[in-house]
């Protein structure tokens, strides 16, 4: 037996192994780009560690890809060969990927949260319930959490900065921006290469509507964000978004194609369809097509991948972004048997225990078809179709930010229909959560002029 950096039991005969799981865990927490090599170094280091099974199961279902399921499955059997004498803390650890396999999520995130109640500095159980309950769109669990452990964290233990940054981002979806720029300032002081932190911070300048200085935070952060994974990608996206409110839709386009939509970056090379990098593109195209911006060809590679995944339903928040490429592009065949894969899928949860198939039902098929009808002018059905879920959409998973794309779906099917009460309902809605008023935020000025609100 060892212990890993954190003074947690890992079973193990290998001290290589131990050091080398920390190293994976390092990299996992710093979003870098050569996660899969620290894995493959520490299974080589000791193939027979069970909890280095467990984070290539992890790893698989990351991606949020049908096709990585199989992976997670075979890592967990083995897994399950190698911990029958392990700690009972790292068997909760495969109880909890087996969950999350099993397309039960909160199951999985009650596991690691029960996992922390008896050891607060577990790291990966805590960034998993982190990253798991943000895409099941539950941000006061999410606080909760770090709230929890924080009292055990102090800032001579590794990882101590990615505790920061999840306080940070916690508080922001929250709507404690004070606190969530304290806590994310902080980590940044602490490690000006946590992308986690500097994400958080964005987030908090993107709701106040500082839209020069997060643009000026990110380009002074980008530097430290060499070797990093496709979050980086993100973060530029949310620079982007700065320059649209701004209303430099060319700058918007640059940033596209030279920074979180390269396509011949190795990042994007490596990974093309990966479900963040989707949604920055999917939602950046819309708005800006919205605005009438002309995007070019741009859709084409989109509207193929999401022709590729028709059947994918493990990311519920993607699904629409899918649709919107395979309407933008006429795709109308596509689209139809997307629904129908998101219908077959939703059925086969009807009757089981799985709630993933009862999200994509309950909240993701209305509101992708809603972009679908949006797409063909059929506006009045698409306000009905969506109209039912707008208070459960958050479900779905995705910030304040992400969401907002969702939102101007149904506003801009209201105005182009003539449903100025329903045009009025989201603008409250909206204005109720965003500190900056819709008249100041463009995709809402324009509905908020016409209404009159």
């Amino acid at each position: 037996m060892h212990q890993d950096a954190l003074g947690l039991t890992l079973t193990t005969q290998s001290a290589a192994a131990a050091r080398a799981f920390d190293h994976a865990v390092e990299g996992y927490l710093s979003y870098r780009a050569d996660g899969m090599q620290r894995l493959a170094a520490l299974l080589d280091a000791d193939p027979e560690c069970g909890m280095a099974h467990v984070l290539k199961g992890t790893f698989a279902m990351l991606s949020y890809k049908q096709a990585a399921v199989p992976i997670a499955q075979q890592a967990a059997a083995e897994a399950a060969r190698h911990l029958c004498g392990a700690t009972a803390r790292e068997r909760a650890h495969l109880a909890a990927l087996q969950a999350w396999i099993g397309q039960e999520p909160e199951h999985a995130t009650a596991i690691w949260e029960q996992i922390l109640r008896d050891y607060p500095l577990d790291v990966v159980a805590f960034r998993l319930s982190h990253f798991v309950q943000f895409w099941l769109g539950r941000p006061g669990g999410m606080l909760a959490s770090v709230q929890a452990v924080l009292p055990h964290w102090n800032e001579e233990l590794p990882g101590y900065t990615a505790v920061l940054g999840c306080l940070c981002f916690a508080n922001e979806e929250c709507g404690h921006y004070t606190e969530a720029e304290e806590a994310g300032r902080t980590a940044i002081a602490r490690t000006p290469g946590d992308l986690w932190a500097a994400h958080g911070v964005a987030h908090v300048m993107e709701m106040q509507g500082r839209r020069g200085e997060g643009l000026l935070w990110l380009e002074q952060l980008a530097p430290n964000w060499q070797g990093s994974n496709n979050l980086s990608h993100h973060l530029w996206w949310h620079a982007a978004m700065f320059q649209l409110e701004r209303g430099d839709d060319a700058a918007v386009l640059r940033l596209y194609d030279g920074q979180f939509r390269d396509l011949a970056s190795p990042l994007t090379e490596g990974m093309p369809d990966l479900y963040i990098d989707v949604q920055n593109a999917a939602s950046m195209l819309w708005r800006l097509a919205l605005h009438g911006v002309d995007v070019g060809d741009r859709w084409t590679e989109l509207a193929d991948k999401a022709e590729a995944r028709i059947g994918d339903c493990l990311s519920a928040f993607t699904l629409p972004h899918w649709m919107m490429a395979l309407a933008a592009t006429g795709r109308w065949d596509a689209a139809q048997r997307l629904l129908g894969a998101m219908r077959d899928f939703a059925q086969g949860g009807a009757q089981g225990p799985g709630s993933q198939p009862r999200l994509v039902r309950d909240v993701a098929l209305p509101v992708t078809e809603a972009v679908l009808l949006h797409a063909r002018g059929e506006h009045a059905r698409a306000v009905a179709a969506m109209r039912p879920v707008l208070s459960a959409m958050h479900r779905l998973g995705g910030s304040h930010a992400q969401q907002d794309v969702l939102e101007q779906v149904f506003l801009d099917a209201a105005m182009r229909g003539g449903l100025h009460d329903d045009a009025r309902l989201l603008l409250e809605r909206v204005a109720g959560r965003h500190p900056v008023p819709p008249s100041r935020r463009t995709g809402y000025a324009g509905a908020a002029r016409a209404v009159g609100f």
